[in-house]
């Protein structure tokens, strides 16, 4: 009787958990729109199955419950944000170039993710009353403060405090240019990097 080996079996555990997450992450895909144009209170289970085209015993399958699916949703999406952020700061190496770099990055979320950028401030604003959203909440919010850090260490304005209340600081201007491009009347891309630029070359 032949036996496998302990590193294969763990390879096909690997791989099992990885083709989990993919499919995870592909389901969350499909249901942002949902969530995008409902929002967290307006949505259910149901209207994710219906409008991403899954049924909802495959949403029940992958995620317990609609709490855990939009969880995953709001951190693969803004993981992605925050990454962009990084990326953008990577060749940017005095004040200039890292204030260019920061105000073209937000202002290009702006223009083409701001309805995206709503779910995230929905589900803030919800962690406020429900502990299952604050975790990842802080987790989020400390990787934001620690790209504004980054920035300020790049134009050496570093300072302690500097990163909390420069995330404080840009995340006030960037949720009002974003409510604004929802509800009120949408901006260009060029007015809301100018906008952003005098805010960060007041910070650094």
């Amino acid at each position: 009787m032949s036996t496998v080996a302990p590193d294969k079996l763990q390879a096909r555990a690997d791989r099992k958990t990885r083709k989990r997450q993919e499919k995870k992450d592909l389901i969350a895909r499909s249901a942002m729109q949902a969530l995008q144009e409902l929002g967290y209170a307006n949505t259910s289970l149901r209207d994710i199955a219906a409008r991403a085209d899954l049924s909802l015993g495959m949403l029940h399958y992958y995620f317990e419950d609609r709490t855990q699916l939009i969880l995953h949703c709001v951190s693969l999406y803004k993981a992605a944000f925050i990454s962009g952020l990084e990326e953008a700061l990577q060749e940017a190496n005095d004040r200039e170039s890292v204030v260019n770099a920061l105000a073209n990055a937000l202002a290009t979320s702006i223009v083409e993710d701001a309805s995206t950028h709503r779910l995230w401030y929905d589900i803030r604003s919800q962690a406020l009353f429900d502990p299952a959203f604050r975790p990842m909440v802080r987790e989020l919010e400390a990787a934001l403060i620690s790209v504004v850090e980054t920035a300020g260490k790049k134009t050496g304005s570093a300072r302690p405090g500097t990163g909390e209340f420069g995330y404080a600081l840009i995340d006030g201007v960037f949720r009002y240019q974003m409510q604004n491009q929802i509800t009120g009347t949408p901006r260009d891309y060029e007015s809301l990097a100018r906008e952003m630029k005098a805010v960060l070359e007041t910070l650094f």
